[in-house]
């Protein structure tokens, strides 16, 4: 079977402006969007400011103006946990957190999402985990 090479994406007018039919960069567009990864914004807890999910999506708090630099800074740091999931990095459950191989038990202490991490009870969310360390040492800030 012979491979073939896809039509010419070509680029096209709109409304008197260029635009090409792939959205990369600046032409992905205000809502952030991702190719393969849909960003959806959501309600989520004000000190929440973005999740990356197992199913490939990114949920970013409603609250953030799409765009912006803290927009593109969440979805930077989320695209990074989705990416690691996709590639078996990183997995998570209700009962743990699976990263490198390694896993974390995971479970709701007082009401609080909790996970072990180096003997120590964390509320998830918070930083000192391996997941977020390197996420957080490839982009530009914690967020």
């Amino acid at each position: 079977m012979g491979f073939k090479l896809g039509k010419n994406r070509g680029n096209y007018a709109s409304g008197g402006v260029i635009k090409t039919k792939m959205r990369f960069g600046n032409q992905a567009g205000e809502d952030g969007s991702v190719p393969g990864t849909p960003v959806i914004r959501v309600p989520l807890d004000e000190d929440v400011m973005g999740e990356a999910n197992m199913d490939g999506s990114i949920y970013v708090n409603e609250n953030i103006i799409p765009g912006s630099y803290e927009d593109r800074q969440v979805i930077n740091h989320e695209m990074r946990h989705a990416t690691d999931m996709k590639v078996g990095k990183l997995a998570y459950s209700d009962n743990d957190v699976t990263y490198n191989g390694e896993v974390f038990p995971r479970m709701d202490i007082n009401g609080v999402d909790s996970i072990l991490v180096e003997g120590e009870w964390k509320e998830a969310g918070d930083t000192g985990f391996p997941w977020e360390n390197d996420a957080n040492n490839g982009g530009n800030g914690n967020i």
